[in-house]
């Protein structure tokens, strides 16, 4: 009798084992890590408000520094990098690469980088041309000066020697179709180009400079003119760019998806700041193609980063709810800067300065959580 009571307690204590280690299987999920996801960076174009994309990335350099590595650059730190006009120009900086091809300035040294030259660079004809997607201004730059400022930059860095895919935009204007710039297919001569003409046709604004023509590295020649005519906010064309992308071969690491799928992708879209300016029917009763230019340059540039942005988030909305939230637009609200794409004042430079800092105070929550995704350190369905 003893016996059987003894057993029956074993056995009743094993089977209570047996149904907590079941639970705790059950309830125990072992964090997903998100080395596998593919990290895109996509940077609008907006003239002098470039400015504010460069705060907000400065701040996530600057805690990836924290939380990560001291000497973190934030070109390593994307699988894919796109711009649009500054944006593009800012991309080949984020890119250019050191000795060890990895990245070679922090968002703060690309900034300083022309700041070191002086006032050759940073006055109105190199400062404002170079960071105008249009440059609607009333003297024109030469063209020689900014080639010369950009040879100076690049030197003879070709398209394939950046770091990680990119995707930088220009618009054909002979043959009439967009022009893109990828780092990832530069390795036939055809498709390579020196990095200092793929700035030069990025930034070509219609009405300002005279369209660049460069040749490629395969001595084909193009006529371009810059890239915010069709595609101020490139992060639709970076998506579409990065689903015919071998990630695991481009970036040398088998952990990374080859042809992505949304699931499969993190976007942060960072734009230039936003401000509607409202424009009355009594204004343009009867107005004439002089008085449309300005503003239908501004309709145009604000329809196409808010459509991109739409058919982006409608994208993500489909996905379940942990990929639903890897889609991120930073689109800072102008306070007290200048909406105009060229004012180049003191300042509303300190003022673009300032509404880019309001936005990362606002939005600081977001900006840590885009951070952790980047460096891996939380799980998938925790964020």
């Amino acid at each position: 009798m003893e016996k059987t009571s003894k057993t029956k307690t074993r056995q009743k204590r094993l089977c209570n084992n047996i149904v907590i280690n079941q639970l705790s299987i059950t309830h125990y999920q072992k964090p997903k890590k998100m080395s596998s996801k593919i990290r895109i960076l996509s940077l609008d174009g907006g003239g002098i408000r470039g400015i504010i994309s460069c705060v907000i990335l400065k701040y996530i350099e600057e805690q990836l520094q924290q939380q990560d590595n001291p000497n973190a650059k934030i070109g390593d730190y994307f699988d894919l990098i796109s711009g649009t006009s500054t944006g593009g120009l800012i991309t080949a900086l984020l890119l250019f690469p050191d000795g060890n091809k990895n990245a070679k300035y922090s968002v703060e040294e690309a900034l300083n980088l022309y700041a070191k030259k002086g006032s050759d660079i940073f006055n109105v004809s190199f400062f404002e041309h170079l960071l105008n997607p249009f440059g609607l201004l009333k003297e024109k730059i030469s063209d020689k000066n900014l080639e010369k400022q950009l040879e100076e930059v690049f030197g003879n860095l070709e398209l394939k020697q950046l770091t990680k895919p990119c995707l930088i935009t220009s618009y054909d204007i002979t043959a009439r179709k967009a022009q893109l710039f990828t780092s990832h297919n530069a390795t036939q001569p055809i498709k390579n180009f020196y990095v200092k003409d793929v700035c030069r046709a990025t930034s070509a604004a219609p009405t300002y400079f005279e369209p660049a023509q460069i040749k490629s590295l395969y001595k084909q020649q193009f006529t371009l003119i810059d890239g915010g005519v069709y595609a101020n906010n490139p992060a639709l064309c970076a998506y579409a760019e990065a689903r015919k992308i071998e990630f695991s071969k481009a970036l040398n690491n088998p952990q990374k998806k080859d042809f992505p799928t949304v699931n499969d992708m993190i976007i942060i879209s960072v734009g230039t700041g936003t401000v509607l300016k409202p424009y009355k029917f009594e204004d343009f009763d009867n107005a004439g193609k002089l008085k449309w230019i300005s503003p239908l340059i501004d309709i145009l540039l604000s329809s196409n980063v808010e459509t991109v942005d739409y058919q982006l988030k409608k994208m993500y909305e489909t996905l379940s709810n942990r990929n639903a939230k890897n889609y991120h637009r930073l689109m800072p609200n102008l306070i007290n800067a200048s909406p105009e794409m060229d004012d180049t004042s003191a300042k509303n430079i300190k003022n673009l300065i300032q509404d880019g800092l309001t936005f990362i105070n606002q939005n600081q929550n977001e900006l840590d959580i885009i951070v952790k995704k980047i460096i891996n350190k939380t799980c998938e369905r925790n964020i």
